[in-house]
């Protein structure tokens, strides 16, 4: 019997062509959470991104099917419940290396536009207004301290990057310290400490029970802080954030993660000093051959294990 795979949210042409080559059968098709769970019983492998939602009501409603195998094409998997999935016999993969640089890379276009009023400077200059002196009060990275709160691949990706640019990076140990990290210009503290000397804080951690950045966290940082998240849109408050924008405590923000897709707070989005984008941190040509490619060796693998 072929192995039957249904792709929700999108992926790579030339990963599905290989799969089909492969002779899997491939459908391509996006479903409501209270209809998803009934589909993918006649499936043997979900690939999924972040608009998908498998949890606990979608497993119950595919028990007894022939479910064995959730994919994220992706990194972050809190859209999906994982102990849940797994006591009812389904495996659970993500594509971890694959999208690491480009999420990092959008970090730091995001941190340049921040610096250099770049999305609101634009925005001024297609609606035919020559605000010049308005945005030439900038300021430049190298010599500033940028504070990585979650030093995994990406955050690890971040703080190379920032590096390069003259910028000192502090972060934090989670559960534990990578290897190879620390040197003159990248050294591990307590999260305090990093709140209190970062100039810019960049966000790449996953999302927890409360948000990474609320109005505690943001009076411990400095007045003026730049704030940049491409983690979760759940690791920020995003009322605080607008709060501590209008009053100047946080300098600018750069936010590719929202806490709700469905219905972004606009009011943020809009706010002159937020340079932002609609979730792309994946979003290139060249991360989505990797994740494709990747995607394809781990249905080649599953599907070898099943024969």
């Amino acid at each position: 019997m072929s192995v039957r795979i249904l792709v929700t949210d999108g992926m790579d042409a030339g990963a599905v062509a290989q799969l089909e080559q492969d002779g899997f059968q491939v459908v391509r098709q996006f479903y409501e959470p209270e209809a998803l769970g009934e589909a993918l019983r006649g499936f043997d492998v979900a690939i999924i991104r972040s608009a998908t939602k498998i949890r606990a009501p979608q497993i119950d409603a595919a028990r007894g099917g022939r479910l064995k195998l959730i994919i994220r094409a992706g990194v972050g998997m809190d859209n999906i419940d994982i102990p849940y999935a797994n006591a009812a016999g389904i495996e659970v993969r993500n594509t971890p290396n694959a999208s690491s640089n480009a999420v990092a890379e959008l970090a730091i276009a995001l941190l340049f536009s921040c610096a250099r009023s770049i999305s609101i400077a634009g925005y001024t200059m297609r609606q035919q207004r020559w605000e010049k002196k308005a945005y030439s009060k900038g300021f430049e990275l190298a010599g500033k301290t940028m504070g990585v709160i979650g030093c995994g691949r990406i955050g690890q990706l971040v703080g190379g990057k920032a590096q390069a640019l003259g910028m000192d990076v502090l972060s934090t140990v989670h559960r534990r310290k990578p290897e190879g990290c620390e040197c003159e210009t990248m050294h591990f503290v307590s999260r305090e400490e990093l709140l209190r000397r970062s100039d810019v804080i960049v966000l790449c951690a996953p999302s927890g029970e409360r948000p990474l950045v609320d109005r505690d966290s943001i009076a411990q940082m400095k007045d003026g802080v730049v704030i940049i998240n491409v983690s979760r849109g759940a690791n920020v408050d995003e009322a605080a954030l607008l709060e501590a924008l209008e009053s100047g405590k946080v300098r600018a923000a750069g936010l590719d993660v929202w806490n709700s897709e469905k219905t972004p707070n606009w009011a943020l989005a809009s706010h002159p000093a937020v340079s932002c984008t609609p979730h792309i941190g994946a979003g290139t040509a060249e991360a989505q051959r990797r994740i494709g490619a990747e995607l394809v060796s781990i249905v080649e693998a599953f599907a070898q294990a099943q024969s």
